[in-house]
C-alpha cells in the first residue's frame, strides 16, 4: 500500500497553460488496471478539446466549470460526476472564480 498524505505531494506537469495534472496512481505504484490523475484548472483555463481510445470516468473535487462535448456544453460543479465514452471529443473548462480541481481515472494503457 502506498499512501500521499495529499495529492500536491506528487509533482504536477502542465497539460495546457492553466491546467496542472498530477498522477497520483500509476505506473509508479504498479497500478496493474487504472490510473488516477488529479487536475487543477486555473480560472478561464481549459484542457485541450480532444478525444482518444479509452474512457474516462471524472468527479469534480471543487470549483466550478463546464465539459464540452460532441453534443454541447453541461456545466460542473462540485461533486458532479462525468463518464466520457471512448472516442468521444471532449474537454474540461473552468467557469468560475476559483480554480477546478477534479479527479480523472483512465484505464492503464500497455
Amino acid at each position: 500500500m502506498k499512501v500521499h498524505q495529499h495529492y500536491r505531494d506528487v509533482a504536477a506537469s502542465e497539460e495546457a497553460p492553466g491546467v496542472d495534472m498530477r498522477v497520483v496512481i500509476g505506473p509508479g505504484e504498479k497500478a496493474p488496471n487504472f490510473v488516477m490523475r488529479v487536475f487543477d484548472v486555473e480560472p478561464g483555463a481549459s484542457t485541450p478539446y480532444h478525444t482518444h481510445p479509452w474512457e474516462h470516468e471524472v468527479y469534480v473535487i471543487s470549483g466550478a466549470g463546464v465539459v464540452r462535448g460532441e453534443s454541447g456544453e453541461t456545466r460542473l460543479k462540485a461533486g458532479s460526476v462525468v463518464y466520457v465514452a471512448p472516442g468521444e471529443r471532449h474537454c474540461f473548462s473552468n467557469a468560475g472564480d476559483e480554480p477546478m480541481c477534479f479527479v480523472c481515472v483512465i484505464p492503464k494503457m500497455g
